[in-house]
């Protein structure tokens, strides 16, 4: 919302200062500072809030030292992790980045079947809560959603340098030629030229039919880290931390990937607008170490499936 504003003040009245909310190292850092801020101040009337509805936690048995100690403390504090890295994207993101969209859409979704479940556990006295396949369900849902968004979405391209190189008769400068083209490629490790192509995966399906190997890749890595990130909340700010981690990782990766200069230099796909992934990535850290101020050892608030389910 904000880049837009400061856009069209910019470019209507040449406004002091709103040229700078273009650059997305800029409204980055804002983004993460606005989230760690919610969680931090909001945090705890957050856990106050919890605590006076005795929305609290049933421990589960890992035979911890003094984890029976922890039972009734607040659950359900995803909520304000939620808050925080939607709050941030919404003000300062590009909202019609198909890459954003994506993960707005991804965060509310997640954090709602996480919610469902949580409310369930707590206020229905359900200690299995949401039921396993409805879960499942609701993440190969959304899994088609992503895959089939990033297949068939103009939006979403790779620009491929030809290497022929053209030179400009007026001045004499040498441009490369490019084309943004659809691609199933995916930057692996390990890989020839590091990368991976799905197409290559279950050749006898043909070009036709590559979406269905891609869109299953894409429901399989969705189902299966949000479940992993599911998993790992059991102790003390594990989950957060290391989504925080793995978050910072991912923005490093997709600024790099969405400069031009940068993919050239380190020989990696250069996809357009995906360095506006930074923002929501710097949202997601913030939300994440302001979070870890009360889920710390010892925790004051478990951030519940609501938050677990939406790291993922």
């Amino acid at each position: 919302m904000l880049y837009y504003l400061f856009d069209y003040l910019d470019k209507q009245f040449d406004f002091f200062g709103a040229g700078v909310f273009k650059y997305i190292s800029f409204r980055a850092g804002i983004a993460a500072a606005i989230s760690l801020l919610i969680t931090i101040i909001f945090g705890k009337a957050l856990i106050n809030f919890l605590k006076k509805k005795q929305v609290g936690e049933e421990i589960r048995e890992l035979g911890l030292e003094g984890q029976s100690a922890k039972k009734g403390t607040p659950t359900m504090g995803g909520l304000i992790i939620i808050a925080a890295i939607l709050i941030p994207t919404l003000l300062l993101a590009k909202l019609d980045n198909v890459y954003v969209i994506l993960l707005v859409t991804a965060t509310v979704w997640m954090g709602l079947i996480g919610f469902l479940d949580d409310y369930i556990k707590v206020f229905k006295k359900d200690k299995k809560g949401l039921a396993g396949r409805f879960k499942i369900v609701g993440q190969v849902g959304l899994g088609l959603i992503v895959g089939f968004s990033l297949y068939f979405s103009d939006s979403v391209v790779v620009r491929k340098v030809d290497p022929t190189i053209q030179t400009i008769s007026a001045d004499g400068t040498a441009v490369r030629n490019y084309e943004d083209i659809k691609s199933t490629k995916t930057t692996v490790p390990f890989f020839k030229n590091n990368e991976l192509d799905y197409k290559k995966i279950l050749p006898f399906l043909g070009d036709d039919y590559t979406w269905i190997t891609y869109v299953l890749a894409v429901v399989i890595i969705i189902t299966a880290v949000s479940n992993g990130a599911n998993m790992t909340d059991g102790i003390d700010g594990l989950a957060a931390g290391s989504a925080g981690i793995i978050a910072i990782t991912i923005g490093i990766f997709a600024y790099l990937s969405g400069r031009v200069d940068f993919s050239n230099y380190l020989n990696i796909m250069y996809i357009p607008n995906l360095s506006e992934l930074v923002l929501f990535c710097t949202a997601f850290v913030g939300a994440c170490l302001g979070f870890l101020w009360y889920n710390a050892y010892p925790a004051q608030v478990f951030m519940g499936d609501t938050g677990s389910l939406t790291l993922g």
